[in-house]
C-alpha cells in the first residue's frame, strides 16, 4: 500500500466525497473536508478516534472540537498534562496539546458516523504514516474498536491476536504501546459504558508507561 501524508483535498472515497459535498451545500460555514490531525509533530501520545463528528470536527476543522465527545477527552488531557486548557471550543481558542497528537482512523465525516470497512482501509495509509513518525516508546490510544483495528492494520498486525478491550494494552515495535479505551462518545458517556473514572484509569496507564 502506498504511503501518503495528510491530504486536505482527498476524494478517494466516493461516498464520503459526495456526502461532504452535500454537507457543504447544507452548511456553507462548516469545514466539511478531510480533518487534519492536531497537536505535536512527534508526540509521545497519539490518540486515534473514529472519524470527524458532523457538528464537531467536521464543522470546526479540528479533531474533537465543538462536540460532546471532546468534552471528556480535552478535560482529561488537561488533567494529565497533555493539554494547555480543559475545553476545546474552536481552532482559534489558544488550546495547545503537549507531547500529544489527535487523529482519526477516517479523516472525513461518514454518513451516520459509520465508515465502511473499505473506507477505513482506503484511509489507512495516512494513519500508517503517522505511526511511522512516532518516536520510540510512544503510546497509541485507540478510542473504540474501529480505531483499534485501524492501528493494527497500519502496523501489519492481526486483530485475532490483539482483541479490543477497554483498558487493554499491547506492546508494539520500538518500545511503543497500544492502549484501548471505549470511545468518549455521547452515547458511551451518557449510558455509563464509559465513566470519567474509567477514562482516567486509562490515562494513568499511559502516564505510567511514558514516565
Amino acid at each position: 500500500m502506498p504511503t501518503s501524508e495528510f491530504d486536505a483535498s482527498c476524494t478517494r472515497c466516493p461516498r464520503l466525497a459526495a456526502h461532504l459535498a452535500q454537507v457543504r451545500r447544507d452548511h456553507p460555514d462548516y469545514h466539511a473536508r478531510p480533518v487534519a490531525p492536531f497537536g505535536a509533530v512527534r508526540p509521545k501520545l497519539l490518540i486515534v478516534g473514529l472519524a470527524p463528528g458532523m457538528h464537531g470536527a467536521n464543522a470546526t476543522g479540528r479533531p474533537f472540537t465543538g462536540d460532546h465527545a471532546g468534552i471528556l477527552l480535552y478535560r482529561t488531557l488537561h488533567e494529565f498534562g497533555f493539554g494547555s486548557r480543559a475545553e476545546a471550543v474552536s481552532p482559534d481558542d489558544g488550546l495547545r496539546l503537549l507531547d500529544c497528537r489527535i487523529t482519526n482512523a477516517v479523516k472525513c465525516l461518514p454518513p451516520a458516523n459509520k465508515p465502511t470497512g473499505e473506507e477505513v482501509r482506503t484511509c489507512n495509509n495516512f494513519l500508517a504514516d503517522e505511526l511511522r513518525a512516532l518516536p520510540g516508546g510512544a503510546v497509541i490510544l485507540a478510542l473504540g474498536a474501529v480505531a483499534h483495528g485501524a492501528v493494527l492494520r497500519a502496523q501489519g498486525l492481526r486483530l485475532s491476536a490483539h482483541p479490543f478491550g477497554h483498558g487493554r494494552r499491547y506492546p508494539l515495535a520500538e518500545g511503543r504501546w497500544l492502549i484501548d479505551s471505549y470511545h468518549c462518545s455521547r452515547y458511551n458517556t451518557q449510558t455509563g459504558r464509559l465513566t470519567e473514572t474509567m477514562f482516567q484509569d486509562v490515562f494513568r496507564q499511559i502516564r505510567t508507561l511514558l514516565d
